[in-house]
């Protein structure tokens, strides 16, 4: 059995990851086509981004489309692309000024051309970003990375650091990230979505009911402080309290106050 969390609560930063959920739903409420609502998230990924190393977040994945995601509705799919396409290029072209490093997981093949050579620009051009590292998950299937991993591995029992290379591998990965920490669905829904599985062995979650259109800095900061208030023992017990010790001086006074209870 195999239980090695790369970091514990006590570490300095923390890696949280969004699924950002809701952004069709936040349309239709307000009577507008659901890729305004994706228009409307890609400025709330920026308010996030802004944030996110004030609250000492390090990594910090999005979870953008699932590879579940092609089954939309092929005019939702295109203006997807289009929206990663210009927030990448709108990366790039900054050239990692705010000190965030950008790295996408997931599946490449399948991908449009141009978006392709938008990852790898913004890749390049905020490779020297130290403030903070995004991973945008685009494509990304989490049972599939496993299943992939496996069969890339030969001998078993497989090691978790050696899984988590194999991982980093099969998904484009520029390198193993450290356990997911924090999991945050916005949205309202309750689940996974094949999204990190992996990764989130050992995390808290956190479903909220916001549309991620409408996610803020004050969100994240309240996830953050809910994140604190959790008690985290990765399987271990909890420290028990040290015993009250009894000084040997006292133990004839505790003895004849324990007599006198006796006494009729």
């Amino acid at each position: 059995m195999i239980q090695s969390p790369s970091r514990t609560s006590k570490s300095s930063s923390l890696h949280v990851a969004i699924i950002m959920d809701g952004n069709g739903r936040w349309a239709v409420e307000r009577g507008l086509p659901r890729v305004a609502g994706h228009q409307a998230g890609a400025a709330a990924v920026r308010r996030v981004l802004e944030a996110a190393p004030h609250l000492g977040i390090d990594p910090l994945t999005l979870y953008a489309f699932s590879s579940d995601n092609w089954e939309r509705p092929p005019h939702e799919v295109a203006a997807l692309m289009q929206t990663f396409d210009e927030f990448l290029c709108a990366e790039k072209a900054k050239g990692g000024e705010n000190g965030i490093r950008i790295s996408v997981i997931g599946r490449r093949d399948r991908l449009p051309l141009p978006l392709r050579e938008a990852m790898e620009g913004a890749e390049l051009a905020t490779a020297r970003g130290r403030r903070m590292h995004l991973r945008l998950a685009i494509d990304y299937s989490g049972r599939e990375a496993i299943v992939q991993a496996a069969r890339r591995f030969n001998g078993w029992p497989a090691a978790h650091q050696e899984f988590s290379r194999l991982l980093a591998e099969v998904t484009c990965a520029v390198e193993p990230a450290p356990d997911v920490d924090l999991l945050i669905r916005t949205g309202g829904e309750q689940r996974l979505s094949d999204l990190p599985l992996w990764e989130i062995a050992y995390a808290e979650l956190l479903f909220i009911p916001r549309m991620w259109p409408d996610f803020d800095a004050a969100d994240l900061e309240t996830a953050i402080k809910e994140f604190r208030r959790r008690d985290r023992r990765f399987g271990r017990l909890p420290e028990a309290p040290e015993a009250e010790a009894v000084l040997p001086n006292n133990r004839g006074h505790a003895a004849e106050r324990d007599s006198s209870r006796s006494l009729p």
